[in-house]
């Protein structure tokens, strides 16, 4: 065994330790995701979806080559270890993995460019005493338009720190928003 001392990258992940505590970041992975698909000079998006946004299985032309679309949502995946504001918009796109088209295709450039306003965001771990634990859900009631299920997610939080999030499409078509969000809770 050899101590090779405090990591500082681990898997793609840059953590930045100060006296205010521990920061974990991805923004070289960012950036290289900007490199390899051509938008490092793109204009920058401030959501990460257009919020009036409806995608479903017949948006647009079946792409020709659907691999690339399969990669770059599967790099969108590993960025959410870092980057939970693209939990939900992520869950959406990956939906349709099995047979992308263009309007998908705009929608995972739509989260490049949000991206590319925000590379070096991340988590940020105060060494501040924490206290209290706090979870929020929410849940769109019947917000897929292929098959009436909800999505819904939930955060967790320990004092100000953000320890555990989801974005989950329901398996069944359910009754009420009520029962949507009490589905999500549980």
């Amino acid at each position: 065994m050899k101590d090779l001392g405090q990591f500082r990258y681990f898997l793609g992940i840059k953590v930045a330790r100060s006296k205010q505590g521990i920061s974990l970041l991805q923004r070289k992975y960012v950036l290289d995701l900007l490199r390899d698909t051509g938008m490092l000079g793109c204009k920058p998006a401030s959501t990460p979806m257009d919020p009036n946004l409806k995608i479903s299985t017949e948006s647009g032309d079946l792409l020709s080559d659907p691999s690339q679309y399969q990669c770059l949502v599967g790099r969108l995946i590993y960025l959410t270890n870092t980057h939970p504001d693209l939990a939900f918009v992520v869950s959406v796109v990956s939906q349709f993995m099995h047979a992308p088209r263009t309007a998908h295709m705009d929608a995972v450039y739509h989260i490049l460019r949000y991206l590319k306003s925000c590379p070096g965001l991340g988590l940020f771990y105060s060494s501040s005493k924490q206290v209290g634990l706090s979870c929020f859900n929410d849940a769109d009631y019947a917000g897929s338009k292929i098959n009436r299920c909800s999505t819904s997610g939930f955060y967790t939080f320990y004092g100000d720190h953000l320890i555990s999030w989801k974005s989950k499409k329901q398996p069944v078509v359910l009754r009420s928003s009520v029962e949507a969000k009490y589905r999500a809770m549980a």
